[in-house]
């Protein structure tokens, strides 16, 4: 088992910045790839990046490509995801998931746990 928590969300202006951050407790953090999904109210849960197990790999959705950026830091068991230009459609309740030796899928049934989500709102 592997138990995640994001922290970090909140409520920012179009064109700020803000980073969350996805703690990870229980197996080896270190072997599972780690995602970033998004959902928006009334819209499906949608990828948004993701890091694969050996730190090699890194994914983004075209969205939030050169805005986003994706990183871990295995010694502190955390993956971290800045988040900068925001925009209004970037409003969504942000979750972070893991995948044993994931190479970092898109796909959120490939994911084996996930955390409880954080909200971010970017008014316009």
């Amino acid at each position: 088992q592997v138990q995640l928590e994001e922290s970090g969300g909140g409520l920012v202006q179009a064109g700020e910045s803000l980073r969350l951050s996805c703690a990870a407790s229980g197996r080896t953090a270190s072997a599972y790839a780690m995602g970033w999904f998004r959902q928006a109210p009334g819209k499906e849960r949608e990828f948004v990046c993701a890091i694969s197990w050996n730190l090699i790999n890194t994914y983004y959705a075209d969205s939030v490509k050169g805005r986003f950026t994706i990183s871990r830091n295995n010694a502190k068991n955390t993956v971290y995801l800045q988040m900068n230009s925001l925009k209004p459609e970037d409003t969504a309740i942000y979750y972070c998931a893991a995948d044993h030796w994931g190479s970092g899928s898109s796909r959120p049934i490939d994911y084996d746990f996930w955390g409880q989500g954080t909200q971010v709102t970017v008014s316009s």
